[in-house]
């Protein structure tokens, strides 16, 4: 299982627009083979933050998204960028 997980900063009076312009692309991701979640939110504390989430069964699934994905296309830069790829052996439920 994979986690591909972080945050990355847009401008404030972007930051809802970018969100919304991957709504497409998350619904894509959710019905495709292996995706487990994915997620592009607004941070509710932080008015430049943009927080993200996938989870994935395999690498294989991932990369094959990631050829087909079609993200769009917005012009908004990313800056601080802190996003990382977890390679998970085992998980348990928090409760």
């Amino acid at each position: 299982m994979l986690i591909v997980a972080g945050h990355f900063t847009v401008p404030a009076e972007c930051r809802n627009a970018f969100v919304d312009a991957h709504a497409d692309l998350i619904r894509r991701a959710r019905e495709n083979p292996g995706c487990l979640d994915l997620f592009i939110s607004e941070d509710p504390v932080e008015p430049v933050r943009v927080n993200m989430l996938e989870l994935w069964e395999t690498e294989t699934d991932l990369e094959a998204w990631r050829k087909k994905s079609n993200p769009p296309e917005t012009d908004v830069q990313l800056e601080n960028v802190t996003v990382q790829k977890y390679h998970i052996s085992h998980s348990t439920s928090p409760f």
